[in-house]
């Protein structure tokens, strides 16, 4: 019921915003998947509707019995564009749909409010080389997590991802762009709370360090931002390569993931701290429709914890995938992905390798979509297991 309530005055809020704008104000549009432009007459401020979903069906077998599920697994609303000056823009994502807003009803989880904000950000172009960001949003960590979830090439992101992402934060991010010749270099840092999104009380443990270097040895992608979007959709006429590494140290965090996860506490609820130290690199690669990405990642706690309600994420994953996207824009696409912990006594994960087939058909580049994919999941250790799980999704975005 809340969370109907919530979507309901979420959709009110939006509708008399995009309404009021448009009184008096011109509105261009370009063509689909491009959203709504709202440009008021003197143009000190425009604003850009989207909107998007992803139906998801997926069906899992654990070596005994068949489970299925249907659901939105996304439902967003994004409004992006400037404010007085070109120089000043903004950024409104709000997740709708239950896997975005979902909370845990844990005790002492309060401090954690709705998740139904992800993004609300400004940047500001103080120079020809450099962006300041300030406000939550995503923080420059691994490609797989600053890819938006509506360009990626399976049905959603890898276990490595998933187990060590650094994900969303509040706080100020500084993003440069260089160009030496027909080379790219991208430095992005960033100084935040370490507790994740939305979080309503005063940070708890530290504060969060992040730098991020991307290089792009042969020049820009052809295409708005396409070392960012997966699958070489726009058919690189010459071979494209972005590499990166990220360096995040949370100290004194108090979520399993730094940023995501579950609080950890004592066997008195007090709240456990343990600075975490991530390291990670990606290469990704794109020509005439074949596409590669690699990512590695490791997590390091500084102290390993007895006594306490859960462990924090530590250890390391490999996750690479290659597709190839033929001229009708079908896509054949195959992932392997592993993860393990530092210290199977201390850590939060399991060990686990992951194999997985997909077939994509694109009818609307990544606007309009349709995604399937199978996968089958070992799980290793003292209670070893093997799961089959098959998964289709639809994604249209306006």
């Amino acid at each position: 019921m809340l969370n109907n309530f919530k979507l309901f005055t979420t959709c009110i809020a939006v509708l008399l915003l995009t309404s009021s704008a448009a009184i008096g104000q011109s509105v261009k549009t370009s063509s689909f998947g491009k959203g709504l432009n709202f440009i008021t007459d003197d143009s000190t401020l425009k604003i850009k509707f989207h909107y998007r979903m992803q139906q998801l069906f997926t069906a899992e077998y654990d070596g005994t019995d068949w489970s299925s599920n249907a659901l939105i697994r996304r439902s967003r609303i994004k409004l992006d564009g400037y404010a007085l000056t070109p120089k000043l823009v903004y950024k409104v994502e709000l997740g709708l749909s239950g896997r975005d807003m979902s909370v845990s009803g844990e005790a002492g989880q309060g401090r954690e409010s709705s998740r139904l904000i992800l993004d609300a950000a400004l940047k500001y172009q103080m120079t020809k080389h450099w962006q300041l960001w300030a406000g939550q949003t995503k923080l420059p960590g691994n490609r797989e997590r600053v890819v938006s979830s509506a360009n990626l090439q399976f049905v959603d992101r890898s276990n490595v991802n998933s187990r060590f992402n650094i994900d969303r934060d509040m706080g100020i991010q500084l993003h440069g762009k260089f160009k030496a010749g027909g080379t790219v270099i991208q430095p992005k840092f960033a100084l935040s709370n370490g507790e994740g999104r939305n979080i309503t009380e005063g940070n708890h443990g530290g504060l969060n360090y992040t730098a991020r270097l991307d290089f792009l040895p042969f020049g820009s992608f052809e295409g708005s931002k396409q070392d960012y979007v997966l699958s070489d959709i726009k058919r690189q006429s010459t071979p494209k390569l972005a590499i990166g590494v990220t360096y995040n140290q949370n100290q004194n965090a108090v979520r399993q993931q730094g940023q995501l996860g579950r609080f950890v506490t004592d066997s008195l609820g007090n709240f456990v701290e343990n600075t975490l130290t991530h390291f990670e690199a990606d290469l990704l690669f794109k020509y005439q429709g074949f596409s590669l990405l690699t990512e590695y990642a490791m997590t390091e706690g500084a102290l390993q914890l007895t006594d306490v309600s859960r462990h924090f994420n530590t250890g390391s994953g490999i996750n690479v995938q290659a597709g190839y996207l033929f001229k009708n824009n079908w896509e054949v696409a195959a992932r392997y992905t592993t993860v393990a912990p530092d210290d199977a006594n201390f850590s939060a994960i399991r060990e686990q390798n992951e194999y997985t087939l997909g077939i994509s058909r694109y009818i609307s580049g990544h606007n309009l979509k349709i995604q399937s994919d199978y996968g089958i999941i070992e799980t290793v250790g003292s209670s070893s297991s093997t799961d089959y799980r098959f998964r289709l999704q639809v994604e249209m975005q306006l």
